[in-house]
């Protein structure tokens, strides 16, 4: 057959070298995925590849079936770009919901001194009334409630919060009344969560971030998201910075190339917005482990075997009896608050209403030792016990101090002071106090917030890549994952490290552990059927 004018050798073969460079140059770069599949249907199909586990079978490949990866320094990354794409094709889902939940807590803050502007503060430009008869107005208003703690006003604008133990509450949780100072009246009375004193509102998000109001079991799905989000994030980090290298500076690295087009632009979105908020990624998964059931549990073993626990005061005192009391004609608290021995405590318990009486000289005797800003002070159960007052945790309050005071006689007994704690306690006060949205106040809401919707974005790219990888022709209705025999191309020490270090943080972390022996499970068991396949094929 004579080739037709204008097309030359149309149908005589190409000389082997040029169908060599050819295919050479056919060769797709890609971040997350395998080559395209064929453009055409008529073409055959690429024979399935053998899976990256070290469990699986190492039958020799079939005929047709292309030879395992070269042993060489890209199995390492061609290993991490595998799981990458697992882990962001099937844990994106329970990122995608904590992220967008974490929008919400991260601004809680806010919302809250919004919504409760009417409980946390007043009008009132008057004298604040002694702190014992603030205290003594909530407990007339519940005098069915044992006093747990009081947060004194430090303006005027403020309120006082006073903390009952509510037998019909949940756990964690305390009715607050909230007194006006200047009158000592109460202006109402809501539920607070934890020591954060969180109020309905950011207590019910709180929740939704942390459990999606399902309770306990609630909680895994928060966990495995924690869990992974650490993996994804450095996984992605080094990909885009291993492209980047490999186009010697051709390819941008923090900015987006907006002459690209299609799935090169969606690759360069997702890997720009990765690189500059993966440092907040981990750090948002670290601290959420810290939280969660079985990594935090570990987590708290290991702070305590390393003895970085944060440290408390000691509130037992010498032995009971030592402290007066309310009537016994004790006149040290005179000069703390004028009238703060004639306040009616309301209930009958003479322990509380002793610790009523001398709330004016143990605030007084803590300011004096250094305690400042805002407080709780804890009222002691039983005489032969200290008050606890402790700085809570607030916008900008970077050394949570505390002191327990002897109200007998207004003596600091024991002390705890922010300077002198591990290091590793003051990282965690910060980082909880940061993942919270409270460290640097309404700038750190904003930055929580943004980093969410950023993280929002990026799992949105993720999934758009995926979807531009399909064929666009053919049965396959999604793109391929990277190939398999990743791990295998790496050399044997290689492959021991990684299993060894995979097996220590699978124990560390369970539910990634767990999650990551599913994942090659499936993997193992979907290769061994496409060998299957092919064979019977």
């Amino acid at each position: 057959m004579m080739p037709r004018a204008g097309h030359p050798h149309i149908c005589e073969p190409l000389p082997e070298r040029w169908r060599l460079h050819a295919s050479r140059k056919a060769l797709p770069v890609s971040l997350t995925h395998d080559p395209p599949a064929p453009l055409s249907s008529s073409n055959p199909p690429a024979p399935p590849e053998p899976s990256i586990s070290a469990v699986s079978s190492g039958a020799p490949p079939t005929p047709g079936t292309p030879p395992p990866a070269p042993r060489a320094a890209g199995g390492g990354r061609l290993l991490i770009r595998r799981l990458h794409f697992y882990a962001g094709i099937l844990v994106a889902p329970f990122l995608l919901v904590a992220a967008l939940s974490g929008a919400l807590y991260a601004i809680a803050p806010t919302l809250e001194n919004v919504v409760y502007d009417g409980y946390l503060h007043t009008d009132s430009r008057a004298t604040a009334q002694p702190l014992a008869d603030q205290v003594s107005a909530a407990l007339q208003a519940r005098p069915d409630l044992t006093l747990s703690a009081v947060r004194p006003s430090v303006s005027e604008r403020d309120t006082t919060r006073v903390l009952f133990d509510d037998p019909a509450l949940g756990e964690s949780e305390r009715l607050a009344v909230f007194v006006d100072p200047a009158t000592a009246r109460p202006v109402g009375e809501l539920v607070s969560y934890g020591s954060s004193g969180a109020l309905p509102l950011r207590t019910w998000i709180s929740s939704l971030h942390r459990n999606l109001h399902l309770g306990e079991p609630g909680r895994r799905y928060s966990e495995l998201a924690a869990s992974w989000l650490w993996v994804i994030a450095l996984g992605g980090l080094v990909l885009w910075i291993s492209q980047h290298r490999r186009a010697r500076g051709r390819a941008r690295l923090f900015t987006v190339d907006r002459s690209a087009r299609g799935r090169a632009r969606t690759v360069n979105w997702h890997g720009a917005m990765g690189i500059w908020v993966a440092v907040g990624l981990i750090f948002l998964s670290a601290t959420g482990l810290t939280w969660s059931t079985y990594a935090g549990a570990h987590v708290s073993e290991l702070r305590s075997a390393l003895q970085w626990t944060t440290p408390s005061v000691e509130t037992a005192l010498p032995g009971p009896g030592s402290a007066p009391s309310a009537d016994s004609g004790h006149t040290d608290h005179a000069g703390h608050g004028g009238s703060a021995m004639t306040a009616d405590p309301g209930p009958s318990d003479p322990s509380t209403a002793t610790s009523v009486a001398r709330l004016d000289g143990v605030v007084a005797a803590a300011r004096a030792a250094g305690i400042d800003g805002k407080i709780e002070v804890s009222i002691p159960e039983t005489t032969d016990e200290a008050f606890t007052v402790a700085e809570t945790r607030e916008a900008w309050q970077f050394s949570p101090d505390s002191v327990a005071v002897d109200g007998a006689d207004d003596r600091v007994v024991d002390e705890s002071w922010f300077a002198d704690w591990p290091f590793a306690a003051k990282l965690t006060t910060w980082g909880i106090a940061l993942h919270m949205g409270i460290l640097f106040g309404l700038a750190s809401q904003i930055a929580l917030f943004v980093l969410a919707l950023v993280l929002v974005a990026i799992i949105v790219r993720g999934y758009q890549m995926w979807w531009q990888r399909r064929p666009r022709r053919g049965t396959r209705a999604v793109g391929r994952p990277p190939r398999r025999g990743a791990l295998r191309s790496l050399p044997i020490p290689a492959i021991v490290g990684v299993l060894v270090v995979a097996v220590a943080i699978g124990w560390f972390i369970p539910l990634l552990g767990i999650s990551l022996a599913a994942f090659v499970i499936v993997d193992v068991v979907t290769g061994a059927a496409a060998r299957l396949r092919h064979r019977s094929g």
